[in-house]
């Protein structure tokens, strides 16, 4: 059973057998893990959030109109793009692929009057939107060749902490509901009500789940509207890490990242400590097994 770390349930991952197992408490795992985060944050952007952001910059932004248009050809693409930028992603079109028609701006240039170009030569011309004409793109399971880059994601054994956490939230009185309704986002929080996406791998959705409840204990009260974006993400996501280290979940930089992508940095999350760590701490007090259980565990270990 994968449990979480108390004042007496961690010990060295190397003990010595002659010396007596030294245990650490929940504040002392909790330290560890915000000064981690923060060394993480403090490294810098990693090479793997670096190789992310450059291919996702070779995507557009399409229309509202063009996004109708993508998703009734193609209803269940996810990542779209020309042949050329395709190609310097080093992936190819497969042979027989019908394309998606999407409309292209035509732009033109609209020439000021020469009286007019003399009185500000860096104003001479304007452009201007002069029609549209077809263009076509292409989903990425229509291509072969190079994987797109990802960022670091969570991995590891939850054990029955994803059952607790759920139990806990329950408890607060907190609704939650799983929807593909909103996809792309892996979980929101809406105040009283967290929906999450299905599909994930168990890591993933309990460290969405702790980073939404966390949103829900911290960002749904008095503290709504004096803080932001920023610090919210930060903070959620710092307790998502701290929590998630402490069940033994491998996150390597998936929160550092996520919290460069929300332009937040180690001193946004130096600056929210103290939240973060009584948020971490009263989560992980939640997923303390019950008596019920330590007394089932104890009972199981006399049996083998």
């Amino acid at each position: 059973m994968n449990t979480i770390a108390t004042t007496s349930s961690v010990t060295p991952s190397t003990p010595n057998p002659k010396q007596p197992q030294q245990r650490q408490t929940a504040k002392e795992i909790i330290a560890a893990n915000v000064k981690e985060l923060i060394e993480q944050l403090e490294a810098g952007r990693s090479n793997a959030l670096t190789a992310y952001l450059d291919a996702m910059s070779r995507f557009h932004n399409y229309s509202f109109g063009n996004v109708l248009e993508i998703a009734r050809q193609r209803p269940n693409a996810t990542r779209v793009a020309g042949l050329y930028a395709w190609n310097q992603l080093g992936r190819k079109v497969k042979k027989g692929e019908k394309g998606i028609r999407i409309l292209a701006p035509i732009i033109g240039i609209k020439r000021k009057r020469n009286e007019e170009a003399e009185k500000d030569i860096t104003k001479q011309n304007t452009a201007v939107l002069v029609g549209f004409r077809n263009a076509y793109v292409f989903d990425v399971s229509q291509t072969d060749g190079t994987e797109l880059p990802t960022m670091h994601e969570v991995h590891g054994d939850v054990g029955e902490n994803r059952d607790r956490l759920v139990s806990y939230i329950d408890r607060q009185g907190i609704e939650l509901v799983f929807t593909e309704n909103i996809a792309p986002a892996l979980g929101v929080s809406y105040g009283g009500r967290i929906a999450i996406l299905p599909g994930q791998s168990e890591a993933e959705e309990f460290s969405t789940l702790v980073h939404e409840l966390a949103h829900e204990m911290l960002h749904k009260a008095e503290r709504r509207t004096t803080t932001t974006k920023v610090v919210k993400e930060t903070e959620a996501e710092a307790v998502a890490f701290v929590v998630g280290k402490a069940v033994g979940l491998k996150a390597g930089t998936a929160s550092a990242d996520y919290i460069h992508l929300y332009h937040g940095n180690a001193s946004l999350l130096a600056e929210s400590l103290e939240v973060i760590q009584e948020t971490s701490a009263v989560i992980l007090a939640a997923l303390e097994p019950s008596r019920t259980e330590e007394m089932a565990d104890a009972e199981l270990a006399q049996v083998a």
